[in-house]
């Protein structure tokens, strides 16, 4: 008996980078697609084989490569502090909620920027945390780590060095390590790959020449050095949303939350200057990433989620606009959205939707018009080519 499960989309973006395909179908049997073609060449079946989502758009995960599950997001700055100095069960409960977030948005891989290993451990003991969404966890550098050595019992899948400032943090960004330490420090990582923090020309240029396979942010850092990532085929992760969500809180001095539907600013004096700053730094960033997609730089979403006003989850839908707000094309920016962070971490269950791979993808109701809106209310999420128990289109709220 032939047990393969027949899905059909009204419209179909694989994240390949290819454009939108319509009135699609996706074969699938033992969890993998075994066929994609048009929805007029679909095998006659019984309707029991069939799952008919001709109203909605099928496109693959997202993969959001700068995360810190354990941080709260929240602008008030009371309640930062007491998340940080609550007990392991209270943080482990924030991480779960963390997780929810992430995946009620079709973020179903991280990267996390912090060292979180105690966390997932006790985790395990409850419910399988991996099992909602792929995380790979880093061992996370700066000044204080200097004497940096491979530990191969710390489990971490990628090594994370910031070698400047998170931009909203330090107006004009600084190397943290000597040039000197950084190199030693890739030198000594084993087959782990390398992201650095760094903004400004020199900053990324002397990250780039020490060896290091991605860059995150990168404010600032200049046409040459796109070239020369282009050129040496490493990753940037250009976290366009910390600017906006600076610029957005420029005008009160305030932090602002990034939801596009509930948008606030909590109270602050306006800083003389700092809105004009951060439209500066925000359009460079932008114009950066034009000349990035039109020199072809291998780009990825990281959306430092958990950093001060920026959402777990939601800020990718955010992101994906500024992509889009880029020059990207919304087949595009999906494809940044998920190939690029999937092959760069060794996610093998995520990523490009093609025959052989995973049945692993989500559903949005409507038209690709309406991406990257609609993902803040899927229709549903298919793992391993069944809908995921994990993902609820209308939670129910304990009472």
């Amino acid at each position: 008996m032939d047990d393969t499960k027949f899905i059909v989309a009204g419209s179909f973006i694989d994240g390949s980078g290819a454009d939108v395909r319509k009135n699609v179908f996706l074969a699938v049997k033992n969890d993998i697609i075994t066929a994609i073609d048009s929805a007029a060449h679909l095998p006659h079946q019984d309707e029991a084989a069939i799952d008919d989502f001709s109203h909605c758009i099928i496109l693959p995960p997202l993969v959001d490569c700068s995360v810190s599950l354990s941080r709260s997001p929240s602008v008030d700055g009371k309640v930062r502090q007491s998340s940080e100095n609550v007990g392991l069960a209270e943080k482990v409960a924030m991480l779960w909620r963390h997780v929810q977030y992430c995946h009620g948005y079709g973020v179903l891989g991280v990267a996390e920027s912090d060292e979180i290993t105690d966390l997932l451990e006790y985790y395990r003991e409850g419910v399988e945390l991996r099992r909602m969404i792929d995380i790979r966890t880093s061992d996370r550098l700066g000044p204080s780590r200097k004497d940096y050595a491979p530990d191969a019992s710390s489990g971490s899948d990628f090594l994370k060095i910031h070698y400047s400032a998170n931009i909203e943090d330090e107006v004009g960004s600084y190397p943290q390590l000597a040039h000197e330490d950084l190199c030693r420090m890739l030198r000594q990582r084993g087959e782990k790959k390398a992201v650095v923090v760094a903004n400004g020309v020199r900053q990324v240029a002397e990250a780039l020449e020490a060896g290091c396979e991605a860059i995150e942010q990168g404010y600032g850092m200049g046409e040459g050095n796109l070239r020369k990532m282009a050129e040496n085929d490493v990753l940037w992760i250009p976290s366009v949303i910390r600017a906006k969500n600076a610029l957005d809180g420029a005008g009160t001095g305030g932090d602002v939350c990034c939801r596009f539907s509930q948008r606030y600013v909590a109270p602050g004096k306006p800083v003389p200057g700092a809105e004009e700053f951060w439209q500066k730094v925000l359009a460079e960033q932008l114009s950066q990433l034009r000349f990035a997609g039109k020199s072809g730089v291998t780009t990825a979403l990281g959306t430092g989620a958990g950093s001060i006003g920026i959402l777990h989850g939601e800020s990718m839908v955010e992101e994906m606009k500024l992509f889009i707000k880029a020059g990207y094309s919304l087949a595009e920016t999906v494809h940044c959205a998920s190939e690029n962070g999937a092959r760069f971490f060794g996610m093998e269950k995520l990523g490009r939707l093609t025959v052989g791979r995973k049945a692993t993808f989500l559903i949005a109701r409507g038209t690709a018009q309406q991406l990257p809106r609609k993902l803040s209310y899927l229709e549903g999420i298919y793992v391993d080519g069944v809908p995921s128990t994990a993902y609820r289109k209308n939670p129910v709220n304990p009472t």
